[in-house]
């Protein structure tokens, strides 16, 4: 069957990706959408769009019957699911069928049979796919320690818990089963032996109904945060010949082994003695997948359509691969603070252009990120000949981004590719738990903030004395005194006079470390604003978007947007968000000692266990728990005292800032609250 028209079963970045090979194809492309993405990217780029009523995931997105419905009203013929959401839900996909609509995926049989991690581990065992051996809770000793949790339905570290200590065991148990059923609707939860310093590494692999099974080589996956993919790259750095044989062998022998068709990944830890083991097979696209396509030179999607309506592969083996591919994931995230997703309007999102790069995203400039759905802004992609290049080249790209809303995670994606050890391929998931501290450590990138702050200072000075001009001439022409004034041209300048104007001073607050920055400066006679108290700096030009400066010799330029009371200095080595603080601090702005705030906005999802007023607390215990962007996230105690007051309760809805609770200090508290057990998920 040929498809003609395509409704996409997913939002945001990977939609637009599809509609991208559609428009390529002549497929006429059909998005649904949910209440809150209404105007979002993937809407406007789809030829015909249907509204899924209502915001939260469960009442769209998810509800496969709604899908079905929208794909009939639009007269489409076919089903995309994406990633996540229904895409490897296998009653969707047969629902899908019974339709009369080609699903776009694997077999639903294959789909079921790689659902639980189970069962998929004691069918690859017999397919001779290299595993570990499981682990019977029940009978685990300290021999067996430490022991991964992993929900037996789960994926994107839902339902996963690290077990270092045995009496640790059955609460780390009963509350990973109890995130699953969560999460998945299946609490089965099971236990394997945890890696230490395990490499994530996997094999994309592409199959036909004609017998025909391509593994189209390796990608490395191991920088990964709360278990989820941050880095990624193709060919996996660092596997000797015997090694990566191993992997391809494996994962053709595992779509084999249960019928597959179409594009699937098969999910493997290395360890560091180099010895593979098969985690799971995901019965769909990954998110990673732009990087095996840039060093195949194939566009997967236009091959899954290709596979959905009955064709062969082009071949019996896959093209040869070229080079090496980079991808970095762009978040809504402040890593220095426990990665807590942000939101916001995203005012500007440009991403330079050229040979070897790519972007996909979900996003331009002028969009909102709200609270409902992955925080994931966008994908750089950086292909080049060796790894070095490509490594460098997207470091540098991300680095000359101008991104200007939320807090993103850009900074943390540069200094992670040019950390040593990355650089050397030196990789393992636990590569985050070692060097986080000091990636997000403030200074510790490239750049210069306070002559950033200064150039913002400038930028801002000269945007002010053109407003009173402009208003001036304004007034004279109404009074009759002649036309208004046309604004003076950018000011060169090749040194400052001495002039007897007394400094005036600006204090800034650099976002997201709080480090605050006081820039000095006169303004003379002339009207142009010039620095005060910054020997060996020397103003070239400034505009109100633009300053160029000299220092120490070497001449730098900045590009200012300011939005109400917030800078956006973008540089040629770094980029920097300044908001601008008061002269003096307005005591007003203080909250109460002991104050737990809201650091997202999100709706409450649990309490501590007997959680009141007037009980005692432990200082770092978790007492509320927020979901917030597809994540949990804990609040936790200031200080062992007593709680004052509580203001939040299971599922209320709350902004940023909200008051939650209270906790006074009271180191002669006797009756802590019980220790819930710690539950972050991603």
């Amino acid at each position: 069957m040929t498809i003609t028209t395509l409704l996409v079963a997913n939002r945001g970045e990977i939609a637009c990706r599809i509609f991208r090979t559609c428009r390529d194809l002549g497929i006429t492309t059909v998005a649904v959408y949910s209440d809150a993405d209404a105007d979002a990217l993937h809407v406007r780029e789809a030829d015909l769009a249907v509204r899924l009523p209502g915001a939260a995931p469960a009442d769209t997105y998810l509800r496969g019957d709604l899908v079905v419905a929208a794909a009939r009203a639009a007269g489409a013929d076919a089903v995309h699911p994406g990633y996540g959401f229904l895409s490897e839900n296998a009653a969707f996909a047969a629902a899908v069928q019974d339709a009369g609509l080609v699903w776009v995926g694997p077999p639903v049989k294959a789909i079921e049979l790689m659902a639980s991690k189970t069962r998929a581990k004691e069918l690859m065992a017999g397919a001779g796919v290299p595993l570990l051996a499981p682990v019977d809770p029940a009978t685990a000793s300290e021999d067996d320690l430490p022991l991964l949790l992993k929900a037996a339905a789960g994926g994107g570290g839902r339902g996963m818990r690290i077990v270092r200590e045995l009496e640790a065991l059955p609460g780390e148990l009963l509350a990973a089963a109890a995130e699953a059923a969560s999460a998945f609707g299946d609490g089965e939860v099971f236990a394997e032996p945890y890696v230490e310093r395990g490499r994530h590494v996997e094999v994309q692999v592409m199959a036909d109904a004609h017998d025909t099974v391509w593994a189209l080589g390796t990608r490395d996956c191991s920088l990964q945060r709360r278990h989820q993919k941050v880095i990624e790259e193709a060919p996996a750095p660092g596997l000797y010949e015997a090694l990566r044989t191993r992997l391809h062998e494996a994962a053709v022998a595992a779509a084999r082994a249960v019928g597959y068709r179409g594009a699937g990944t098969v999910e493997f830890l290395v360890s560091a003695e180099g010895r593979p083991y098969f985690l799971e097979m995901n019965t769909r696209l990954q998110v990673e997948h732009p990087v095996t396509e840039a060093v195949f030179g194939l566009d997967l999607v236009a091959l899954q359509l290709r596979v959905a309506e009955g064709e062969p592969l082009s071949s019996a083996e896959p093209p040869q691969p070229s080079g090496h591919a980079v991808e970095a994931r762009l978040y809504a995230e402040d890593p220095a603070r426990d990665w807590q997703p942000q939101t916001g309007a995203l005012l500007t999102l440009e991403v330079p252009e050229g040979p070897g790069l790519r972007l996909d995203t979900g996003y331009t400039g002028g969009d909102t990120i709200g609270v409902h759905y992955d925080p994931m802004i966008a994908k750089v992609i950086a292909h080049a000949p060796t790894r070095t290049e490509a490594v460098r080249l997207l470091a540098r790209a991300l680095e000359r981004a101008r991104i200007h809303g939320p807090v993103t995670n850009r900074e943390l994606l540069v200094r992670s590719l040019r950390h040593p050890d990355f650089a050397a391929a030196r990789l393992d998931t636990g590569f985050y738990d070692r060097h986080l501290a000091d990636l997000t450590a403030p200074g510790a990138g490239a750049g210069d903030p306070a002559t950033a702050a200064l150039a913002a200072t400038l930028a801002e000075a000269v945007r002010g004395a053109e407003a009173v001009r402009g208003a001036e001439a304004v007034r004279g022409a109404e009074g009759g005194r002649g036309a208004p004034v046309a604004a003076p041209a950018p000011a060169r300048f090749g040194a400052w006079r001495n002039v007897p104007s007394g400094p005036q001073r600006k204090r800034y607050r650099s976002e997201p470390d709080g480090t605050e920055h006081e820039v000095a400066y006169r303004t003379p006679r002339t009207g142009v604003p010039e620095p005060h108290e910054t020997p060996g700096t020397r103003v070239l030009t400034a505009t109100p978007d633009h300053v160029t400066l000299e220092v120490g010799g070497v001449t730098r330029h900045f590009a200012v947007t300011a939005y109400a009371d917030r800078a956006h200095v973008d540089a040629t080595d770094a980029s920097y968000t300044f908001t601008a603080l008061p002269r003096f601090t307005d005591p007003a702005t203080h909250t109460a000692p002991g104050s737990l705030l809201a650091p997202m906005p999100g709706t409450v999802v649990r309490l501590a266990e007997g959680l009141a007023a007037g009980v005692a607390v432990e200082a770092g215990q978790p007492l509320i728990w927020l979901e917030a962007m597809k994540m949990e996230h804990r609040i936790l105690a200031p200080a062992s005292g007593t709680l004052t007051a509580l203001h939040a309760a299971p599922g209320h809805q709350v902004e940023v800032g909200a008051l939650l609770a209270v906790v006074q200090e009271d180191p002669a508290a006797t009756t802590p609250v019980p220790h819930p057990v710690p539950e972050e998920t991603a």
